[in-house]
């Protein structure tokens, strides 16, 4: 499990490296193992990379193929204006999702970058009872080792 975490530890360094401007809101990435909030915390954007899953595969008779995916999850509580805040914080989404493509990782020069899934685009559940905004990205880096 330390690749997955090394992974997300980097994908959290590698979104707060990005240049000013970069993301249309100032946030700080926070890798976390479970990302449990109270909703009080929500009141602030939070920004949390976490682990997801690790597949291997042969990729040679000596090296075998590791793709990772790590989770960024953006959560915040909405206010009354539910739709212009939802459109911001997608807009928001969209500029991480842009910003991690193709990009590697510094920390781990093995480590290319495969995809991003952005699913859900954002919770209805959460937003309906809680009033809060939460999307999640799913980035995959492959390793060979």
């Amino acid at each position: 499990m330390s690749i997955a975490i090394d992974i997300a530890d980097a994908v959290a360094a590698k979104i707060n490296a990005a240049p000013p401007g970069t993301f249309s809101t100032a946030f700080a990435a926070v890798r976390r193992v479970l990302p449990v909030f109270e909703l009080s915390d929500l009141a602030e954007l939070k920004v949390t990379v976490v682990p997801r899953s690790v597949e291997i595969t042969g990729s040679t008779r000596a090296t075998n193929q590791y793709d990772i995916a790590v989770d960024v999850g953006v959560q915040k509580r909405v206010s009354k204006n539910v739709d212009a805040d939802v459109e911001a914080l997608g807009t928001l989404v969209d500029e991480i999702a842009d910003y991690l493509r193709r990009r590697s990782l510094a920390q781990l020069p093995g480590a290319v970058w495969v995809s991003i899934a952005n699913e859900p685009v954002y919770a209805r559940e959460h937003l309906a009872d809680q009033r809060v905004f939460t999307s999640v990205l799913t980035v995959t880096y492959r390793s060979i080792k």
